[in-house]
């Protein structure tokens, strides 16, 4: 057991776990952005209740639920310690640093973006998930579900929230630019042949999930 905890302690160790919660993480963001999406379709707000009163009650959903949420504490986590440990690794910065010849500024800034969604999260969750999970809202619909999407509609009337949720997922597209083709290296998944391929996989996932959750807001707040 001694030896395991090393190996999973070590730089490389935290990389691995990293790299396998950074798998949790999109498909955390796959599902929830397949439900959000559901705001496009339906102003109405029914189709959206209905998909989160089936997230909220299925319990093969609420049990991955569940893993994917601890999958990612455990990745805020790990990117903490290594943020930590690298710039504990080099106590002294240089004189001269150009870190464009050698990598994006947000390949460097993973610590600092992965900070501001940590904030989010909190806001996030303290808005939505603790409310529909635990307190409960005192409306429901026309299927007498849960009005979750009453709740958005309330929440994102408040330009300072949707302005705080679109720079949020800029954060997020930065963050999935480097992390998404980060995670398969990580892992060990590389190949001439399919690299370029989850590269650019990665590009559209860091383009497409983050601006179809920053345009929720955006789209409930203009009421269309």
């Amino acid at each position: 057991m001694g030896s395991i905890a090393n190996a999973f302690s070590s730089s490389i160790g935290k990389k691995l776990i990293m790299g396998i919660t950074g798998l949790f993480l999109i498909s955390f963001l796959v599902v929830h952005c397949f439900l959000n999406a559901f705001v496009f379709f339906d102003n109405t707000g029914v189709l959206f209740n209905e998909g989160a009163h089936f997230m909220a009650t299925n319990w093969i959903i609420r049990a991955m639920e569940v893993v994917l949420m601890a999958g990612l504490l455990l990745h805020i986590v790990q990117g903490a310690r290594l943020t930590f440990q690298n710039q504990a690794a080099r106590p002294v910065k240089y004189a001269y640093n150009d870190g464009n010849a050698n990598s994006k500024w947000y390949s460097r800034s993973m610590g600092l973006l992965g900070t501001l969604l940590l904030i989010f999260l909190i806001v996030h969750l303290s808005q939505f998930w603790t409310v529909s999970r635990f307190t409960g809202i005192p409306t429901v619909d026309a299927h007498g579900h849960e009005d979750l999407y009453a709740v958005m509609k309330e929440t994102f009337s408040n330009i300072g929230w949707v302005i705080l949720y679109v720079l949020s997922m800029i954060s997020l597209g930065y963050h999935l630019l480097h992390g998404f083709a980060s995670t398969f290296q990580t892992l060990g998944w590389n190949h001439k042949k399919y690299t370029p391929i989850i590269k650019a996989l990665g590009v559209w996932f860091s383009i497409l999930i983050p601006l179809i959750f920053a345009a929720m807001p955006v789209w409930i707040y203009l009421g269309l």
